[in-house]
């Protein structure tokens, strides 16, 4: 993984872009991460859409916290229940 310092990233975008499918581009401001340049090969735009939106997020976050309170279903258990 590569990290720069926004203030030394001058090429242009395209140029890290493309150096993308060898490694990540961590941007940082004053050495703390702010950014990250990473490949979406092998995604839709949907999916990256939705992987940093934020409300999608909070109801992920919202199913994670009541499936650890309350428990769930095994993907086993899910198949008996529906006979598959």
């Amino acid at each position: 993984m590569k990290t720069l310092e926004i203030a030394n990233a001058t090429a242009p975008l395209a140029e890290y872009a493309r150096d993308l499918r060898r490694e990540p581009v961590i941007l940082t401001a004053s050495g703390k991460p702010v950014a990250a340049l990473v490949s979406i090969e092998n995604a839709d735009l949907e999916t990256v859409t939705l992987s940093t939106h934020p409300k999608f997020l909070a109801l992920i976050e919202r199913s994670r916290a009541r499936q650890k309170a309350e428990g769930g279903l095994s993907s086993q258990e899910l198949r008996k229940r529906l006979a598959l």
